[in-house]
């Protein structure tokens, strides 16, 4: 994996470089840590040297950790080579005798990248020096440098974990300016092959908004690169992962791909920048401030909104309470929505919220770029965190998410209903006609009698012999897209939900 590296390091790099630079680092016998080799090595040499095979020693460590059991003080234990060791002497000596091996090649790594990143940075300051080193190595390194060693793994510790590891899904993203999204886009998918992960990965100039699936070692290692990666992680922290029961089978494919935008506002980062958002609370405050909100007597005439920034059938099966929930089905329909309802939001204080943040960063700036509102506001990490500190808090129902779960679920309550008999129900199905992708909530007893389409025009398409529709023939012509607006008016008042 590449290490970046300090600028006052750079001297003693240098030095290590011109004892390595002629190596062949891949072959581990040459890295040897003998007597030989350590005879031929002056001072600052030896001392990368001590880096690496250091690092290298405490990352493969790091991969063992597993949670210790709730009732022992410590909070981590170590598995390897199907044993668990319970203090850090023995998961030590048990890696200096087993797996010297798999240190010297990750040690050989880490130098060669120490190499590579001296030799560029020289390169770089004669050629351009505004570009940072770390888009340099992003552009000219070597892949497989950026994949995280999984040879000490067997393939179904990799693939599906072991006893209760039922595996996890990750949801992340960081803006940041990325000279080549092309490069990174290639990386990202090696990156998830490697580790088995499927999901969804978007990657454009202005960051990355990924969503993975895959064992919960998977899920670590790609955590631990992600946060190691010189081009990350000066943005990106252990916070901005938010992580849930899943898995690989959560979604059908991996898709990787470069866009203009990391969420699909419909408006270029060139003109909404994701620089300019709005304040971020964080749940704690958010949680303050929807208190102080709910409070009040007389909601309407408040000078807050409380602003759900996602789908209308993301917030009919989950939503803060007394929230204004936008009858829009596409994120990109936000602008426009806020154009169409701008008094709403005219010398108010609104508070803004979706799943994870990642919508709430260009929203937040989209409507303060129209300089209407007094305060923008946005509840950092979204409903999931959120949900993680106040489970029982201001937020009924399930939380929408975008794979085959549909749902998850944090407190018992149910806000949505049966669309058929009006029966408390909140699991979403696919509308059961082919050309049609509508979700439907239909509860058991009314699938029973048939009703599984989204709607009567949908129900009769059902009934006919099933045509075999062309790929990406889908289409949603039925009712419910018919009689709903595209971007619907909240008049002069907020809509708010109960």
């Amino acid at each position: 994996m590449p290490s970046s590296t300090s600028p006052d390091q750079g001297e003693d790099l240098e030095a290590c470089v011109l004892r390595f630079s002629d190596l062949d680092l891949k072959d581990t016998s040459v890295i040897n840590p003998s007597s030989s080799l350590k005879a031929e090595l002056d001072v600052n040499t030896k001392k990368k040297y001590s880096f690496a095979k250091k690092k290298a020693f405490a990352l493969f460590v790091k991969t063992k950790e597993v949670p210790a059991p709730s009732f022992e003080y410590k909070e981590k234990w170590w598995k390897c080579c199907q044993q668990l060791f319970t203090d850090q002497t023995s998961i030590h000596r048990h890696v200096a005798t087993r797996h010297a091996d798999e240190i010297c090649h990750q040690t050989a790594s880490i130098l060669k990248q120490l190499t590579v990143t001296l030799s560029s940075s020289k390169s770089l300051k004669s050629a351009d020096k505004r570009t940072p080193l770390i888009d340099y190595l992003a552009q000219n390194h070597d892949m497989s440098s950026w994949l995280p060693e999984t040879s000490c793994f067997s393939p179904d510790e990799l693939i599906s974990g072991q006893g209760s590891d039922k595996g996890e899904v990750l949801l992340y993203y960081c803006y940041l300016d990325l000279e080549d999204p092309h490069w990174v886009c290639a990386w990202q998918t090696a990156l998830c092959q490697h580790l088995h992960l499927t999901g969804k990965v978007r990657i454009a100039t202005e960051g990355i908004n990924g969503t993975v699936g895959g064992s919960k070692l998977a899920t670590r290692l790609y955590v631990e690169v992600m946060l190691s990666c010189p081009l990350f992680k000066d943005y990106l922290c252990k916070d901005d992962f938010k992580t849930s029961e899943g898995g690989a089978s959560c979604f059908s494919e991996l898709r990787v791909g470069v866009f203009e935008e990391i969420v699909p506002m419909g408006i270029s980062p060139n003109k909404i920048s994701y620089k300019k958002p709005g304040i971020h609370l964080s749940p704690g405050e958010f949680h303050k401030e929807v208190e102080k909100f709910l409070s009040r007597a007389n909601q309407e005439q408040s000078d807050t909104i409380l602003l759900d920034c996602r789908n209308f059938y993301e917030s009919k099966i989950g939503r803060f309470q007394g929230c204004l929930a936008p009858d829009i089905r596409k994120f990109s329909y936000f602008p426009s929505y806020v154009d169409k309802n701008l008094e709403l939001f005219r010398e108010k204080r609104v508070l803004m919220y979706c799943t994870g943040g990642i919508r709430c960063e260009r929203g937040s700036a989209y409507l303060k770029a129209k300089g209407v509102c007094k305060e923008v506001f946005q509840l950092k990490g979204g409903i999931h965190k959120y949900l993680e500190e106040f489970p029982d808090g201001f937020y009924k129902g399930k939380l929408f998410v975008f794979d085959e779960r549909y749902a998850l679920s944090y407190n018992s309550d149910i806000v949505s209903e049966c669309s058929s008999c009006g029966a408390p129900w909140d699991q979403y199905k696919l509308c059961s006609t082919l050309q049609c992708r509508q979700l439907v909530l239909t509860c058991p007893a009314c699938q029973g009698q048939g009703f599984t389409a989204c709607c009567v025009t949908c129900q009769e398409k059902g009934n006919r012999p099933a045509l075999i529709p062309a790929q990406n023939s889908f289409k949603e012509e039925c009712e419910c897209t018919a009689r709903r607006p595209r971007i619907p008016s909240e008049l002069s008042q907020q809509a708010q939900l109960p």
